[in-house]
């Protein structure tokens, strides 16, 4: 008996061990009880593998996985990522997981959301679904910022292609709560990371896909320009850090280099990285070049001071 407590007692201090130096993962609820702006509907989430890639579909409980970094490792800044999908499904391994795992190897702690899919039968009103739980999550990981080991003003938000349309819209439109915010909590991500991202609703710019899913096929013209996030930016907008490839077919490079002028005249603080090629969905790796996107982020939140612990 004395022995298989002492075997016991072994496996649990290494389990904690491996633990506390790898990738340790929480999966929370965004919302506690009810979930705003939500109509009753049974839960149709799917997931599976198209190809190589990870795809959830029909989200309408949405959720916040939480990735901490090692402890000797941690710099106190975290990341909200906002993976892509056109807003009609979300691709969370390859722009959500995996990304998150690597911001750990560098001391970031990383929050991968998985928000809700517009849908007129599970919600209200569809348009707002996305942004709702973007601040939510923004709201949850403030609340809980000394637990999570989250310093103040280094909470980002990162987002891919539509996740990059939401992450910016998150840093657009902050001054308005879609959520209950009785805390008063600071809604405004301190900065932005957006690769190959949906910026404008545009007919000639946008991503026709992800605006007829979020504000529907025959929007005013009052509405495309709301969403068309080149044209809400402000002195106030947080600084943005933008990587897109020139030959992007599905969503067109202008999306970043306007985004990019557009937060120069109002002086904010960006970068812009334009890789020749590349497409559209590269994730983490752009197979045509060595050169590393993250490197580059990462070069990019150290001479912000980010990276310091």
């Amino acid at each position: 008996m004395i022995a298989s407590r002492k075997l016991f007692l072994i496996l649990t201090t290494f389990l904690s061990t491996i633990m506390a130096k790898t990738n340790a993962q929480q999966v929370l609820p965004l919302y506690d009880d009810s979930i705003p702006n939500s109509r009753p509907s049974k839960n149709e989430e799917t997931t599976k593998m198209d190809g190589r890639i990870l795809v959830i579909s029909k989200v309408t409980r949405p959720t916040l996985t939480v990735f901490l970094p090692p402890k000797d490792r941690a710099t106190g800044t975290a990341i909200l990522v906002c993976p892509g999908g056109g807003y009609g499904i979300v691709a969370a391994g390859h722009e959500g997981t995996d990304i998150a795992k690597r911001l750990n190897e560098d001391g970031i702690t990383a929050f991968v959301l998985k928000y809700r899919i517009p849908n007129d039968q599970t919600m209200i009103d569809k348009e707002i679904g996305p942004l709702q739980d973007a601040q939510r999550a923004i709201q949850l990981i403030r609340l809980h910022a000394a637990q999570w080991g989250v310093k103040p003003g280094r909470l980002g938000i990162m987002g891919f292609s539509a996740g990059g349309h939401l992450a910016s819209t998150a840093g657009t439109h902050f001054n308005k709560a879609y959520v209950e915010n009785h805390s008063n909590a600071n809604l405004r991500p301190d900065f932005m990371v957006l690769l190959y991202p949906v910026i404008s609703f545009s007919d000639s710019t946008g991503h026709r896909g992800s605006r007829d899913n979020l504000i529907g096929k025959t929007p005013s013209m009052a509405k495309i320009r709301e969403y068309s996030n080149e044209l809400q930016v402000s002195p106030q907008t947080p600084p943005a850090f933008l990587v897109h490839a020139g030959d992007d077919n599905v969503v067109k490079v202008q999306n970043s280099i306007d985004f990019y002028e557009a937060l120069q005249r109002n002086g904010v603080p960006a970068e812009l990285h334009i890789y020749p090629k590349g497409g559209h969905g590269f994730g983490l790796d752009n197979p045509t070049t060595k050169d590393q996107w993250m490197d580059r982020l990462l070069n990019w939140l150290s001479a912000g001071g980010l990276l310091e612990k």
